[in-house]
């Protein structure tokens, strides 16, 4: 059975960093898109970031405008781990965020197989 657990959500004030982890079992996700997503109350879930495989190159990642140069994606592959940096956090990033895989990725929910259960990210202004 295939499992995304994150971890590392909590309460930060404006400025502040958090990681997130995404701990993936059950299968390995070193050739797999392994992409973040997040949803505040009454919005519609919202594309972050994707960390893309490739077969012929280290990967390749692809940013949301609203978060290019304050996150960082990154991906161990030995511990099937997905990590996402948060710096410079602002009130607008308050929101549950989702780790998602699949072959292929992309930026929308629909192109993604496995989600986590979310982790909460609060930012307080």
């Amino acid at each position: 059975q295939v499992q995304l657990v994150e971890s590392g959500g909590g309460l930060v004030q404006a400025g502040g960093s958090l990681r997130l982890s995404c701990a993936a079992s059950g299968r390995t996700f070193s050739r797999s898109a392994m992409g973040w997503f997040r949803q505040a109350p009454g919005k519609e879930r919202e594309f972050v970031v994707v960390f893309s495989w490739s077969s012929w190159s280290a990967g390749s990642t692809y940013y949301a405008d609203s978060v290019k140069g304050r996150f960082t994606i990154s991906r161990d592959n030995a511990k099937n781990t997905v990590y996402l940096q948060m710096n410079s956090l602002k009130p607008e990033d308050t929101a549950v965020y989702y780790c998602a895989a699949d072959k292929a990725g992309g930026t929308s929910p629909n192109d993604y197989e496995y989600w986590g259960q979310g982790t909460q990210v609060t930012v307080s202004s």
